[in-house]
């Protein structure tokens, strides 16, 4: 229940407009939740609903009066309301058939490229969402990757409905220790501060389902999040009516062991097909978002062959309308359950009605795996996908390879495996102050439209002096963050003066800053920049042009080697000889992802090539004219132009691992020291007024140019829509 009571009626949708999280990338409604109480909404960390709950009554009244505060008011519903009469109300989940005021609306971009397309939604399943702050379920990539789905399926109106777990004690909160050592502890969630809603049956009651796992019967709840047009469903096991073992399942993301992890993943698949049963969602595709979700096709074959199917005509019905989307390369980061595991723990969920034990589990074999008594989620999910798809052109070369041993006598080239390269959703992850700057030089509705590369080239007529300003006040931005997650950690969780030190309070905006924030796993090698260190220093120290380094991240709480990469990142923030101009911004999250990758000059990213699958914090970036320097891997080596950033060559084929950082950490080194850090510190107008860098901004301009055309979520989920989605709904061969 919300705090409708306290809300006069002349601001009374307020709450309304806080639970729908289409506020994000509604342009006029952060102005709005600010503009209530500014110091109120940045200690909520721009969470409306918390700032709702806390901010007082008599602040609202007089809100209500105020001619200032009710012409933003009054825009930011407009805003709302015009979006979601570009189909239908917001939430429903279902393609538009005109607004709710009875007016027919114009067609949305799905409804005009395929009038004649009418089935169910397509059931979007993930292990993890990332939308806000707020809602801290996801742990990196994947949940940003697929929150921006969301938000990009809801503009365009792709009739899709998203299904998750809903982890009440969130991901974990990170905090290090004196000596640099990752602290995990619960973050949890609230659900009261975030705009999740429990659902309920027809009965009144939450539960919607159940599975049966370890000799008990787990009943299955869910919370409803509204992203605009799109609705996402959370699973959740915290009911009464579950033994205590079973109301800590959905707790936690990625946590526990393999026994926990295969529930987890039952409850995702099967309890999600089943959910969305008893909610009168008939889903017309299915689309799983890495192999976690896997046992959501299971399921649907099981339930085939209970209506009278042959097992072969199950697989092939499923196949049909399935798309499956793998995300790694790496080894760890495809789950394997062993048959014993299965049998004990989720064996009667499948086998009520399932006599084709063997057929079963023969779904996950491997060919390449010796021991043959192994399930293989990803082997599993590809079998039952007739759309299958890498997250980048190379990532679409690699997985080919890697599984092509699912195709008995087919080259790596025959393997049916294509690929989608990710994109970022453009409102989300462009700062205001670029997307304004760019207003008063791209075609008007560019912020809505699908766009184009001719229409982005726009972007180069936008002056140098004016994008110098707003990068300036970006960086200042950032370092402001800094300071306050500073201040707000200080207290509890640091012991120690050099934390502080540590955190980037001693930084200024002058320097060169780079930014490298993503998870620290080893092969990220967030510490290569380490490797030679006096020729760090010389960088960092040099006075005439100096460098400052800012890293965030967190490593996989069973990650022991990326807590020691970690670790010895978080050393060299207490070297004094590098005097402050090294941060470790602790807890990353998306709140501070924004700050970050609006605000550094440079972005980093050095893992060892193939094992990006494609990356999307340079995307971010690159929105908001923050060049990247990386390494050939996921989506930079496609989207490298030669002039949007820089790319560190491929090493020799032949050469060991060792031989491959020594390679590329000489070229980092080269490309900062000759080509990077000479043309930002290149300002023939210093002391002037006008000290724009001119050919480190062309080549910002250019980076805001190619992301924009090429790497947004729009782009991605219309080729979802148009090569998966839709000739999943259609039933094509």
């Amino acid at each position: 229940m919300g705090p409708d009571n306290k809300i006069p009626a002349r601001i009374g949708r307020l709450w309304e407009l806080a639970n729908d999280l289409s506020w994000t990338w509604n342009p006029a409604a952060p102005a709005v939740f600010r503009a209530i109480d500014p110091p109120l909404w940045r200690r909520t960390r721009h969470n409306p609903v918390a700032l709702l709950r806390t901010v007082g009554d008599e602040r609202l009244h007089s809100l209500a009066e105020d001619a200032v505060f009710l012409r933003r008011y009054d825009a930011a519903l407009d805003a709302w309301r015009d979006a979601a009469d570009a189909g239908h109300a917001p939430g429903t989940g279902t393609a538009g058939h005109g607004g709710d005021n009875g007016v027919d609306a114009a067609p949305t971009w799905f409804e005009a490229r395929y009038p004649r397309l009418r089935t169910g939604p397509v059931a979007y399943f993930c292990a993890e969402f990332a939308l806000h702050e707020s809602i801290p379920i996801y742990s990196g990539g994947l949940g940003v990757l697929a929150g921006d789905h969301l938000k990009a399926a809801s503009e365009l109106d792709v009739p899709l409905v998203g299904v998750g777990l809903m982890y009440a004690h969130g991901y974990f909160d990170q905090t290090l220790g004196p000596d640099g050592w990752q602290e995990d502890a619960d973050d949890p969630l609230d659900p009261d501060l975030t705009p999740l809603e429990r659902v309920r049956g027809a009965d009144g009651l939450p539960r919607l389902a159940s599975i049966r796992g370890g000799g008990r019967r787990i009943h299955i709840g869910a919370w409803r999040l509204r992203v605009g047009r799109v609705s996402l469903y959370l699973l959740d096991t915290d009911l009464e009516e579950n033994d205590p073992a079973d109301r800590g399942l959905s707790h936690q993301l990625y946590a526990g062991g393999a026994d926990h992890r295969l529930r987890q993943e039952a409850i995702l698949g099967v309890g999600g097909v089943r959910v969305l049963s008893a909610l009168g969602i008939d889903p017309g595709a299915w689309h799983a978002n890495e192999g976690h979700a896997a046992f959501m096709m299971v399921e649907r074959v099981r339930r085939l062959m209970r209506d009278g199917q042959s097992f072969a005509d199950a697989v092939s019905r499923v196949r049909a309308s399935t798309v499956f989307t793998t995300h790694t390369p790496v080894s760890a980061g495809h789950d394997v359950f062993s048959h014993a595991q299965m049998r004990e723990w989720i064996g009667e969920t499948f086998w009520e009605e399932f006599p084709h034990r063997d057929e079963l589990l023969g779904l996950g074999l491997h060919p390449d795996d010796e021991a043959q008594d192994r399930f293989h989620m990803t082997a599993a999910a590809i079998r039952l996908s007739r759309r299958v798809n890498g997250v980048s052109a190379r990532h679409g070369r690699v997985s080919r390879e890697i599984w092509r041993g699912l195709w008995e006598g087919r080259s790596a080239a025959e393997v049916p495996i294509r690929h989608v390269t990710n994109g970022v959703h453009l409102a989300t992850w462009m700062s205001d102050d670029v997307a304004g700057l760019l207003d008063e030089w791209l075609p008007a509705g560019w912020r809505c439209g699908p766009g184009d590369e001719a229409m982005w080239r726009a972007v180069r007529d936008v002056p140098a002096e004016a994008l110098w300003r707003v990068r300036r006040q970006l960086k200042l931005r950032l370092l402001d963050l800094m300071r306050d997650e500073a201040r707000r950690r200080w207290p509890d969780h640091w012991p120690e003066s050099a934390h502080l030190a540590g955190a980037g309070t001693l930084m200024g905006p002058e320097p060169l800053t780079i930014g490298f924030a993503r998870r620290f796993a080893t092969y990220k090698r967030a510490d290569l920049i380490f490797r030679d260190r006096d020729r760090l220093l010389a960088l960092l120290s040099d006075p005439a042009r100096p460098v400052q380094l800012i890293f965030a991240g967190k490593a996989h709480p069973r990650d022991d080697d990326g807590k020691r990469v970690l670790q010895g990142v978080y050393e060299h923030t207490r070297d004094p000889a590098f005097e402050g101009r090294v941060a470790f911004l602790e807890n990353y999250g998306l709140h501070t992802a924004h700050g970050l990758v609006e605000g550094v000059d440079l972005w980093l990213n050095l893992p060892r090539v193939p094992l990006e699958a494609s990356g999307t914090s340079g995307m971010k970036a690159a929105l908001n004219g923050v060049p990247q320097l990386a390494t050939a891997d996921g989506w930079w080596e496609e989207g490298f132009e030669g002039d949007n950033g820089w790319i560190i060559p491929p090493a020799p084929a032949t050469a060991s691992e060792e031989e491959v950082d020594e390679h590329d950490a000489g070229h980092l080194f080269r490309l900062l020291e000759e080509e990077i850090i000479p043309p930002y510190y290149d300002r023939p107008g210093a002391g002037s007024g006008d000290d724009a860098p001119a050919g480190w901004l062309a080549r910002a301009r250019r980076a805001i140019e190619v992301a924009g055309a090429r790497f947004t979520a729009s782009r991605m989920v219309r080729d979802y829509a148009r090569d998966y989605y839709v000739p999943s709904l259609r039933g094509d061969a």
